[in-house]
C-alpha cells in the first residue's frame, strides 16, 4: 500500500489560512489598514465598491516597500514584525504573523503599487489566486496602494455566503471605526461607491469620538484617567442618561489594539447598575496600557481576544476608575450643601447644653365647646395652633336613628380610649339607609378601580371582566403589544402604509453604521409609517410618521428600530420584518399606569379576541388569566 500523507500545496494552504483570517470584505480592510498604521502612515484612504465585493482599495503615505519586500510580503509567514519567539511577548505592532497578505492573495486578485521615500521608482505587483502575474517598476507616490478585486472569485462557495451589500458595508464601517478610534493622530477617509462615509482628520480622542458617532455624544462623556504600576487606564465613559437599550457604544483597547473582554465589561457595568433602568447599557471608550509581556494577543486568529496576566487586579482598578469618574464629575445625584436654600446643619458645640424637646398641651381642651381654653397640643416643632369655636348646633350633623329590631346594623369605632381624647359616636343605621351610606363612602383615588359598565381597570395594568367560569384579567400592555405586532406585520407583508405627513419635517442624525443600514430596511420603515428622505452626511428628513405615535418619541423609536435590524444581520428577511414589527409594537404599546376609558378598553378587548392566539404575547408571556369561581369562593370561607 502506497503512502497517503503528503504536504499541502502553498495555494491550498493559503486558502485554508484565508478561511480563518479573511471571513468577509471587512476582514481585508482590517488587515490592510492595520498594516498601513504599522507603516507609520499619517493619512489612510479606503475606497470600496459594492461593499467590497468588486473592489477594496487602501492608500497610505507610510514608509512603503522595496521591490524585494513587495514580492516577499505575499509569502506565507513573511513578516517584518518579529524575528524570534521572544518577540511575541513584546509586541508593539498590530500585525505580526505574516498571514494576512498571503491569505488575501489566495482568494482575490491583488494589485500593489508601493515606493519608499529614498527610491526614485516604486514597484507594481499583480497576483491572482496566489499566482504572481507581473512584477515591474512603476512611478508612484511614497507609501502603498493596495487594490483587492473580486474577493473570493476562486472560492464560489465563500462568495455565495456573503450577505447583502448593506450588511457587508455595516461590518466594514464597524472595523473602520475600531481602528480610527485608537489611532487619533492619523487622518482617515472611507468612501463607498465614491460617496464619502467618513472623513476624520487627526484630532484628540474626544473629538475623534464625536466626529465618528455624532455631536450629540459630546456632552455625554466623562473622562477617565488612572495610572498604576500594573495598568494605565484612559478614555471616556458615558453619563448614565446616555445609556442605550440596544447597540451601545462599548469599546476596549489595550496597547492600541481593539479587544473584547467580558470580564472587564462586567467591571464597568457593575458601576452603572444602581443608575440604569432595566435593560439599559452604558457607553464607554476605555484604553488600557500594560506591559506587552503581561498579555497574550495570539490566542485568536483575529486577535480580538486577549489574555491578561493580572486580570483580577486590573478588574479592581477599572472598577475604582469608573466610580472615581462618577464622583469627580458629579454623575451620581447628590446633595449640594452649598446651594441656596440648603439645609443648615448646626456645628456641635460642647459648651452648649442640649435639652430634649418638651411637649405642652391643655388637658382641659375640648373641641366641641366654644371656649376650650388653652391651646391645642404642641407639635414639638414650635407651632401652636389656637382653638377655634365649634359650630353651634353641631349635634344636628349626626341625627340619631331609631333602631329597627334585628334589621339594624351597628358601625362603631374601635378606638374609644380616653387617653387619645378621640370622641367617636356610634351610628345605628337601618336597612333603608344602607344605599345612602354606601354613596357617602369615600376612598383614596389610587385604591379605587376604574369600573365602568362590563369592564373594569385594576391598578392601571389589568382589564377585568366577568366570564361564565369566573373573573378574567387581561394585561393591557401585553394585549396591545400583540395586537399592534400583528397589525404592523400585516402592513409590512402586504406592503400597506398609513403615514401622517408632518408640516415641519424634522432632521435625525444617525451614526455612519446606522445610516449605512437604513437602505436595507427603508421599505419596512415606510410601511410602518415613517417617510424618510436621505439628506446626506448620515442625516435624514422625517416627512411622515405613524398616526399612533407621539411626536416626542419618533427619533428614539427610529433609532431603536435600526438597532433591532442591525442585531438581526444575516438572518432571513422575514425574520427581520418580524423583529421590526415587534420592536415598533413594544415602543407604541399602552404603558402600565395609563387609565383607559370604557371605549378604549372595549376596543382593545375586541381587537385582542380577533387575534388567532390571544392568550400569549409575542415573547411567550401570558396575556389572559382566569380566576375560577371556586377559587373566589374559597377566599370567603
Amino acid at each position: 500500500m502506497s503512502d497517503i500523507i503528503h504536504l499541502l500545496s502553498d495555494a491550498v494552504a493559503n486558502q485554508i489560512a484565508a478561511g480563518e483570517v479573511i471571513q468577509r470584505p471587512a476582514s481585508v480592510i482590517k488587515e490592510l489598514v492595520e498594516n498601513a498604521v504599522d507603516a507609520k502612515a499619517t493619512k489612510i484612504q479606503v475606497q470600496v465598491k459594492d461593499a467590497g465585493r468588486t473592489l477594496i482599495q487602501v492608500i497610505d503615505n507610510g514608509c512603503g516597500m522595496s521591490a524585494t519586500d513587495a514580492r516577499m510580503a505575499f509569502e506565507r509567514h513573511a513578516t517584518s514584525k518579529i524575528t524570534k519567539s521572544a518577540d511575541l511577548f513584546a509586541l508593539q505592532t498590530m500585525g505580526f504573523r505574516g498571514e494576512a497578505l498571503a491569505s488575501i492573495a489566495a482568494i482575490a486578485q491583488v494589485e500593489l503599487r508601493t515606493r519608499r521615500a529614498e527610491d526614485e521608482l516604486g514597484t507594481e505587483v499583480h497576483i491572482s489566486g496566489s499566482t504572481i502575474e507581473m512584477t515591474e517598476p512603476v512611478s508612484c507616490p511614497t507609501g502603498s496602494n493596495f487594490q483587492i478585486k473580486n474577493i473570493f472569485f476562486n472560492v464560489p462557495a465563500r462568495r455565495k455566503f456573503l450577505k447583502s451589500n448593506q450588511t457587508e458595508l455595516s461590518n466594514i464601517i464597524q472595523e473602520f471605526e475600531r481602528i480610527a478610534l485608537v489611532n487619533t493622530d492619523v487622518s482617515f477617509i472611507l468612501k463607498q461607491n465614491d460617496t464619502e462615509v467618513f472623513n476624520l482628520p487627526a484630532s484628540g480622542l474626544r473629538q475623534r469620538i464625536v466626529n465618528t458617532f455624532g455631536k450629540s455624544l459630546n456632552q455625554q462623556l466623562l473622562p477617565v484617567d488612572v495610572e498604576t504600576s500594573v495598568v494605565k487606564i484612559t478614555g471616556f465613559i458615558g453619563k448614565p442618561e446616555s445609556a442605550r437599550k440596544k447597540n451601545p457604544l462599548q469599546y476596549f483597547f489595550v496597547n492600541g489594539r481593539y479587544m473584547r473582554h467580558p470580564y472587564f465589561h462586567k467591571a464597568v457595568t457593575q458601576c452603572y447598575e444602581p443608575l440604569l433602568g432595566n435593560g439599559e447599557m452604558p457607553n464607554y471608550f476605555l484604553y488600557l496600557t500594560v506591559d506587552p509581556s503581561a498579555i497574550d494577543v495570539n490566542i485568536h486568529p483575529t486577535k480580538t481576544e486577549i489574555k491578561f496576566e493580572d486580570e483580577v487586579v486590573i478588574y479592581q482598578i477599572l472598577l475604582a476608575a469608573v466610580k472615581e469618574a462618577f464622583g469627580k464629575f458629579s454623575a451620581v445625584p447628590s446633595i449640594d450643601f452649598d446651594m441656596e436654600g440648603a439645609v443648615d446643619i448646626p456645628v456641635f458645640n460642647q459648651d452648649v447644653s442640649i435639652e430634649p424637646p418638651k411637649v405642652t398641651f391643655n388637658a382641659d381642651y375640648n373641641p366641641f365647646t366654644s371656649s376650650g381654653g388653652g391651646i391645642a397640643p404642641n407639635t414639638g416643632f414650635g407651632n401652636n395652633y389656637p382653638s377655634s369655636p365649634s359650630p353651634k348646633n353641631w349635634q344636628s350633623v349626626y341625627p340619631e336613628k331609631e333602631p329597627i329590631g334585628q334589621e339594624s346594623r351597628v358601625f362603631k369605632s374601635a378606638i374609644e380610649e380616653e387617653d387619645d381624647e378621640e370622641y367617636n359616636d356610634s351610628f345605628l343605621i337601618s336597612a333603608s339607609n344602607e344605599q345612602e351610606i354606601q354613596n357617602s363612602i369615600e376612598f383614596e383615588e389610587d385604591t379605587v378601580p376604574n369600573y365602568v359598565g362590563g369592564l373594569m381597570q385594576l391598578n392601571g395594568k389589568y382589564i377585568a371582566t366577568s366570564v361564565a367560569s369566573g373573573l378574567m384579567l387581561i394585561d393591557q400592555h401585553r394585549a396591545h403589544t400583540l395586537v399592534s405586532f400583528i397589525e404592523n406585520l400585516e402592513k409590512i407583508t402586504s406592503q400597506q402604509t398609513s403615514s401622517q405627513r408632518v408640516l415641519f419635517p424634522e432632521v435625525i442624525e444617525f451614526t455612519a453604521s446606522e445610516a449605512a443600514f437604513i437602505p436595507e430596511i427603508i421599505e419596512e420603515l415606510y410601511h410602518l409609517g415613517f417617510d424618510l428622505s436621505d439628506l446626506g452626511g448620515n442625516s435624514f428628513s422625517i416627512n411622515g410618521i405613524p398616526g399612533d405615535i407621539k411626536r416626542s418619541k419618533v427619533k428614539d423609536t427610529l433609532i431603536n428600530l435600526v438597532h433591532t435590524a442591525q442585531e438581526k444581520i444575516g438572518e432571513p428577511q422575514d425574520e427581520i420584518q418580524k423583529q421590526l414589527a415587534l420592536s415598533f409594537a413594544e415602543s407604541t404599546a399602552i404603558p402600565y399606569g395609563k387609565i383607559l376609558t370604557q371605549e378604549e378598553m372595549q376596543s382593545l378587548v375586541d381587537r385582542l379576541f380577533a387575534c388567532a392566539t390571544p392568550n400569549y404575547a409575542p415573547d411567550g408571556k401570558k396575556i389572559i388569566v382566569v380566576i375560577e369561581n371556586n377559587e373566589i369562593d374559597k377566599k370567603f370561607n
